[in-house]
């Protein structure tokens, strides 16, 4: 579908919704309509995230075909919040979503290997191939990888979006596409695991290794969302929106804050026992780098062993290390070198120029 068929397409669905509401101009007042037609572009913006979704699916055996088996199972986790006074069996059964896999087209089936989880971040994200090059670096070193489109991410409709639990019950979602690998996957070895994120996919990692620390043997957090207090106190009052709808914790930080420290690493960081490299950048725009700094502060405070790096403005913000730049580049070479002393992946970069090929197939 090209861009022209796109648009006349919604401009078709914008026509049909004014002219379906006209005859209620009669009967309603503005507000009502206004109302309508919200919740009318509300649930269109979803059914198109959907489409979306499926176009980057596709795209994935694209872009990372010719290297790694790639499958997508569905898998339950623990019923919503407030499922004890629902209602409904929809409220009160395990929610359902499901787990990217990529497994490396060289290896030995009768062998075992090292198994990533790779949580995406974003509130309301989803894991897409903006992760392309990182997934051929993966399967490169002979790593198994997991990644988790755990409740609140988007491309899956109302129902998963409006099941968002930041912090809660989709750290539980992550540990169990962990478990499922480990008991469905023969070649993957239970006690190599790690788990690696970014952004809100850092601060899972952080939650994950504070709560289950004999599931990981290291993890890696980039710019990780670490306090959701002190966030809400520099982010505009629509991030604050996604946190205080009725279908997620209900409350501002001001009217909750118990319920906030709860969902936030720094307010965990008594219980590190695991392996853990953090990464911050002084100019990101997203996560301010105090704010990882205080969970650096934190650790350092209870004598926690940890490895961390605040880098001074590299560009790309909060996506620096994520970036294809050289700099980008050479700092993920040193991720792996911290992954690689934790779960001896079979295949390891010997220099830089290897794990640009690997990613890049023509560097």
């Amino acid at each position: 579908m090209n861009k022209a068929t796109f648009l006349s397409i919604i401009i078709c669905l914008l026509g049909f919704s004014m002219t379906s509401h006209t005859f209620l101009a009669q009967s309603q007042s503005k507000t009502e309509i206004e109302k309508s037609l919200d919740s009318y572009f509300y649930n269109l913006r979803h059914r198109l995230d959907v489409l979306e979704k499926k176009i980057d699916d596709v795209l994935w055996f694209e872009r990372v075909g010719d290297i790694a088996h790639v499958d997508k199972v569905f898998l339950a986790g623990a019923p919503p919040r407030g499922h004890e006074n629902a209602k409904t069996l929809q409220e009160q059964n395990p929610v359902k979503f499901w787990s990217y896999v990529f497994i490396p087209k060289d290896i030995d089936p009768g062998k075992k290997y090292p198994l990533i989880v790779l949580p995406h971040g974003g509130v309301h994200g989803d894991f897409n191939t903006y992760y392309t090059h990182i997934i051929r670096e993966m399967m490169a070193q002979q790593y198994i990888v997991v990644a988790p489109e755990y409740r609140g991410s988007t491309g899956y409709g109302r129902l998963t979006y409006e099941l968002i639990d930041y912090g809660g019950l989709e750290n539980d979602d992550v540990d169990i596409s962990r478990q499922f690998m480990i008991d469905n996957y023969s070649i993957v070895d239970k006690d190599r695991v790690g788990i690696v994120g970014w952004s809100h996919g850092g601060m899972i990692a952080l939650m994950n290794i504070f709560e289950n620390p004999r599931n990981y043997k290291c993890a890696f957090a980039g710019v990780p969302v670490s306090d959701l207090v002190s966030r809400m106190g520099y982010k505009r009052p629509s991030y604050e929106d996604f946190f205080s709808a009725s279908y997620h914790i209900g409350d501002q930080v001001h009217e909750n804050i118990d319920e906030y420290r709860r969902r936030s690493p720094v307010y965990h960081a008594h219980k590190l026992n695991t392996p853990l490299l953090i990464h911050a950048n002084t100019n990101d725009e997203d996560v301010h780098v105090l704010e990882v700094e205080n969970l650096i502060n934190r650790l350092k405070a209870l004598n926690k062993t940890f490895e961390y790096e605040i880098f001074q403005d590299i560009p790309g913000g909060h996506s620096f290390d994520r970036m294809d730049h050289r700099q980008g580049r050479e700092i993920r070479f040193g991720i792996y070198k911290f992954l690689e002393k934790h779960l001896n992946p079979p295949v390891k970069f010997r220099n830089l120029r290897e794990m640009e090929k690997a990613a890049y197939r023509y560097y």
